[in-house]
């Protein structure tokens, strides 16, 4: 669709003259005489961006640019004056102007400056509704589980959310700590700046210093240029250090001077960055024992745990596990095109009972392949892989998978090559062998690079 754009000038033949070439550059250009009638036009028209004389009897072009930007502060304002002067221009942008052009100008000018707002508006537009969906997606009452332990988490972090302070997330890997910590950041007044995370055991240790606090030129080996570092990224917002406990000692020194005085050298540099930064950390280990033995110093564990939030593991979320089991549920169904309506009774027994030691990320996992294997509306009891110390609870046993995502594709692609081969490489019989759409059975047979007239023969 063209983008539509106002044409406000005072002089009829030049506003419609001017509107007529941008029609010719792909624009959907209307001119109108007055800042009245530009305004009128605006409130019942929908006006990608606004290009306007500065100089009109009545209203003028600054008084228009006024009047737009309280009403509608996105939509971007070029304005056209024949008085064209350095102090005028930065009036022009103080006011909210996107930018002028001088008489006589050229209409490549012209396009190109339109063309330039409108981008930068796209990308606002789209930055603002990805912000507001991150918003919706980790505001408190979105976080699933209606049980005592995971509402006391809702409620602390709800407490320390409009504050600075620094927070310890603790509990067992899978139990959601990021999530928890995405919650704070975005229900906090820092919620529209940066939210940057850093897993800690996933970096190696001779680069965890670099990648937290940034390098100058030279400072070591392979530094051909400066770098910015995480903390110096998250500047006014928030950083996550998850697993904090696999940091090393010596970079443990840095980062409690970092959250003590907020200033910290990049590493090979002399001189000291300063940043507001709100800190949130995260670990699976227990704290005490890895002070006791040496491997966390005490002084950073006691800056940190000023806000210590432990989440509890699923084992002892018994009334959310339905809950949560129905909303990966519904999530994997619909990536897959396929109507499942929920679990069958003793499917539901199964996983209320189970002890979920890989907690939340396990459910998911677990979910995601039921709805793989299953081939009825409802998640049978036999569609579950649920693991138990002695081996699964249900289902024959067999060994843990080294690699989940590498086993769950292949037990999709297996299910897919038996459709197509029952169904004689029929592809709407396979679909609905299946229980999915053809569209659906399409995506899979590109996604796993499967020969449709060789089925028969890959199968054997």
């Amino acid at each position: 669709m063209a983008p539509a754009v106002l044409v406000v000038d005072d002089e009829a033949r030049l506003g419609e003259v001017l509107a007529a070439a941008l029609a010719e550059r792909d624009f959907e250009a209307v001119a109108v005489c007055s800042a009245a009638a530009a305004l009128a036009y605006c409130d019942a028209n929908p006006v990608d961006a606004v290009l306007t004389d500065l100089r009109m009897p009545d209203k003028s072009g600054r008084d228009l640019l006024l009047a737009l930007k309280k009403d509608r502060p996105d939509l971007p304002v070029i304005v056209m004056t024949a008085y064209a002067t350095v102090r005028g221009a930065v009036d022009l942008v103080k006011d909210g102007a996107f930018d002028y052009v001088a008489k006589p100008f050229e209409l490549d000018d012209v396009v190109a400056t339109l063309e330039r707002a409108l981008k930068i508006r796209a990308v606002v537009s789209e930055n603002a509704r990805l912000r507001t969906e991150l918003e919706g997606r980790y505001a408190f009452d979105t976080l699933i589980g209606r049980s005592p332990p995971f509402q006391d988490v809702l409620r602390q972090a709800g407490e320390v959310a409009q504050s600075k302070a620094t927070v310890l997330l603790q509990g067992e890997s899978g139990t959601g700590k990021e999530l928890v910590a995405r919650a704070i950041h975005y229900n906090s007044p820092r919620r529209d700046l940066p939210f940057i995370a850093v897993n800690c055991a996933a970096i190696p240790e001779t680069l965890i210093e670099s990648e937290l606090f940034g390098h100058v030129k030279g400072a070591f080996t392979g530094a051909t240029g400066s770098r910015d570092g995480r903390f110096t990224a998250a500047n006014r917002g928030t950083l996550f250090l998850d697993e904090i406990a696999d940091m090393p000692l010596p970079v443990q020194a840095k980062v409690l001077r970092a959250i003590q005085e907020q200033t910290f050298e990049p590493v090979g540099s002399s001189k000291s960055v300063k940043v507001d930064v709100r800190i949130i950390a995260a670990t699976h280990k227990d704290l005490q024992k890895e002070m006791a033995s040496g491997a966390f110093r005490m002084d950073l564990y006691y800056r940190l745990a000023v806000f210590p939030i432990t989440l509890p593991p699923l084992r002892e979320r018994g009334e959310d596990i339905p809950l949560l089991a129905g909303h990966f549920l519904r999530k994997a169904a619909e990536d897959m095109g396929k109507r499942i309506e929920g679990l069958s009774p003793a499917a539901a027994a199964a996983m209320t009972a189970y002890a979920w030691p890989g907690n939340i990320r396990e459910l998911q996992n677990c979910m995601e392949r039921a709805a793989i294997v299953a081939r009825g509306s409802a998640i049978e009891l036999k569609d579950l892989m649920l693991f138990g110390p002695d081996g699964p609870p249900v289902a024959e046993a067999r060994a843990l998978p080294a690699d989940l995502d590498e086993e769950l594709a292949r037990i999709e692609r297996d299910f897919v090559l038996e459709a197509l081969k029952e169904a004689g490489g029929v592809q709407a019989r396979a679909a609905e062998r299946l229980g999915i759409t053809e569209r659906s059975l399409w995506h899979r047979i590109k996604k796993f690079a499967i020969k449709v007239s060789r089925v028969a023969e890959a199968q054997e």
